[in-house]
Parts: C-alpha cells; structure tokens; sequence
C-alpha cells in the first residue's frame, strides 16, 4: 500500500480505498451508458453485424469512460487525482501538450 501511496501521490490508504471504488463504479457507467447510444446511433445487438456492434461499442465505452472518469472522482472527492494523472495525460496524448503542462 505505502508504494501506492508513494507512487499516486496520496495520503491515506482511504484515499486508495475512494480511487478503486470510482474505477470500478465509472466501467459499469460507461457500458450501461454505451447501451444507449448505440441504439441511438442505430446499432443494436439484435439486427447488427457482431463484427460491427462490438468494437463500437467497446470504443464508446472507451470514450465514455474517460470522459467521465474525472466526474465520478468529483462525486468521490477525488478529482484532482483524476484531473492530473488521467485526463491530463489523454489530452497531451491527441496534442495538447502546451496546455496542460504538471503545476
């Protein structure tokens, strides 16, 4: 734990406790919010190609999910650890290096 601690910047191991829990909360948000979207978009399970409606809806929950990884973390009093080592790394990934520089 004192690691994970070291490793994540944290303080208490209720911290770690708060950080697990929203990864697991967000996956089961982003595929329960992925059902609707593709019958939104007009794929559904039924009447789609699983070559087609799978990997669909694995990259919307893939988007879903880190789109509101730092928004559940929010709910949880974890947002900053979200925000900075998360969301921050995404977005100097697509290249927006420039503007989300570590404080």
């Amino acid at each position: 734990m004192e690691k994970l601690k070291k490793r994540w910047g944290l303080t208490s191991n209720f911290q770690i406790l708060l950080i697990l829990i929203v990864f697991s909360l967000n996956g089961s948000f982003a595929a329960w919010i992925a059902k609707p979207l593709t019958e939104f978009i007009g794929l559904n399970y039924e009447n789609t190609n699983p070559w087609l409606f799978w990997p669909v809806r694995i990259i919307l929950i893939f988007v879903i999910y880190q789109i509101t990884l730092p928004l559940v973390g929010f709910c949880f009093g974890q947002f900053k650890f979200f925000w900075n080592f998360f969301t921050k790394k995404m977005f100097a990934r697509i290249g927006f290096k420039d503007n989300f520089k570590e404080s």
